[in-house]
């Protein structure tokens, strides 16, 4: 018995392709659960792992760690919040959203917060959030929250929805926590939503880099099911690659991830015979709470625009607005510009590879995307950008690299 035996079981069980989460996690793990339960061999952990429920959900725990802040990422929020105000003033309609995996709460608790802010009622606010971490959603529930949760310069929203605890904790107000619902359910359970479930909106940030391509289509697939014919999907920087190669459109919001259904639904979403089911998970038992970036589809060219700014960082914005708006040849010349006039970086190369991936142009995102990471080797959009690109062309061994490399990176800079 080996690390290799565990892998493939966590892959089973939740989707997680070890390879994501870097060299040695998993065997680490089972290290940890063989020294809380004091089991000296591996075959005999195994055998625990197999036949005690509590366990499997202990060495779950340990493999995943949650990285996670409010606001975290707060173009989705502002974008969120735009794209159904025009429904707020229809007293009738109830607001549907879906988190997941929600972890320890910040993120619908963001959504929460970010909706009551914009002036919905709280009872027209319905969030449900899944995570497969029985710890997790326990922490969620409690909804007090220390330093590492409050992030970034504003922090004006901690002032209008929490209240000191002393010691660095903060309550969440009841009328935020009032709009959440937590549950404990594995994504790749294709019944983990009930039949009728759809939501206008769906965040589902940063889990699909952590799965393998054939499980990255089929849990699309449950979000597609999930969503509204009208909804938005957001999805991590990292993610829209994957979701383009789905079929799905840009919602054309800048920085927001943001992501709608064609109208026809892709091939790659259509429904798998004898569709796999991930095991059943016991019902979450946390405690109550105290009452108390991304690029559209290729559209018709935008109207021409002046030529790049001086400013660095002035004329990539402009270059991703347009790409944004579909206008990807106008981004791709002032992104050619701007290397023209300023030299190679790792920004401007990335941005011209995502240009290029979204107009179909593999070999030539690879090739930026490969520059970038000459010059800056811990770019991690970069990494998983290229790990995307390789995954499509039938090059698993390299995927497989470039997404240790980035979750190496992304554990020194965590």
């Amino acid at each position: 018995m080996d690390a290799a035996a565990f892998e493939r079981w966590l892959k089973s069980t939740m989707g997680l392709d070890a390879s994501s989460v870097g060299p040695g996690v998993v065997e680490r793990a089972v290290a940890g659960r063989m020294r809380a339960t004091a089991i000296a061999g591996m075959d005999a952990y195994w055998r625990r792992l197999l036949s005690h429920p509590l366990e499997q959900q202990e060495l779950i725990e340990a493999v995943v760690v949650p990285e996670t802040w409010f606001f975290r990422g707060v173009e989705a929020f502002d974008a969120l919040a735009r794209a159904f105000a025009p429904l707020r003033g229809d007293e009738s309609r109830t607001l549907r959203l879906l988190s997941l995996p929600c972890s320890t709460g910040e993120e619908p608790y963001t959504l929460a917060m970010a909706l009551l802010d914009a002036g919905w009622a709280p009872q027209r606010i319905r969030i449900d959030a899944f995570d497969i971490s029985e710890r997790a959603l326990s922490k969620a529930a409690h909804a007090a929250y220390g330093a590492n949760s409050f992030r970034g310069r504003d922090l004006a929203y901690r002032e209008r929805h929490f209240r000191a605890l002393g010691h660095g904790r903060w309550q969440l107000s009841e009328q935020a926590r009032g709009c959440v619902r937590f549950h404990r359910a594995n994504v790749l359970d294709i019944d983990f939503l009930p039949a009728q479930s759809t939501y206008d909106a769906v965040f589902c940030r940063n889990l699909l880099i952590y799965f393998d391509q054939d499980t990255q289509v089929r849990t699309v697939g449950v979000l597609a099911r999930a969503l509204a014919e009208d909804g938005l999907l957001f999805v991590g920087a990292a993610e829209t690659g994957l979701l383009l190669s789905l079929g799905y459109a840009s919602a054309q919001i800048p920085m927001a991830s943001a992501f709608r259904r064609q109208r026809s639904t892709p091939a790659a979403l259509t429904p798998v015979p004898e569709p796999w089911r991930a095991p059943a998970l016991a019902p979450l038992r946390a405690a109550r709470p105290r009452p108390a970036t991304p690029l559209a589809r290729r559209a018709p060219a935008a109207t021409a625009v002046a030529a790049a700014p001086n400013a660095p960082e002035a004329s990539l914005e402009q270059a991703r607005r347009l790409a944004d708006n579909g206008a990807f040849q106008q981004a791709a010349d002032i992104c050619e510009a701007h290397l023209r006039a300023h030299g190679p970086s790792a920004e401007a190369l990335y941005l011209t590879g995502l240009i290029h991936g979204a107009t179909g142009e593999d070999a030539r995102a690879e090739d930026a995307f490969r520059k970038a990471l000459y010059l800056q080797p811990d770019h991690t959009e970069s990494l998983m950008h290229l790990a995307l690109l390789l995954d499509a062309k039938g090059d698993a061994a390299g995927a497989r690299l470039m997404r240790q490399r980035a979750s190496r990176h992304r554990g020194r800079s965590g």
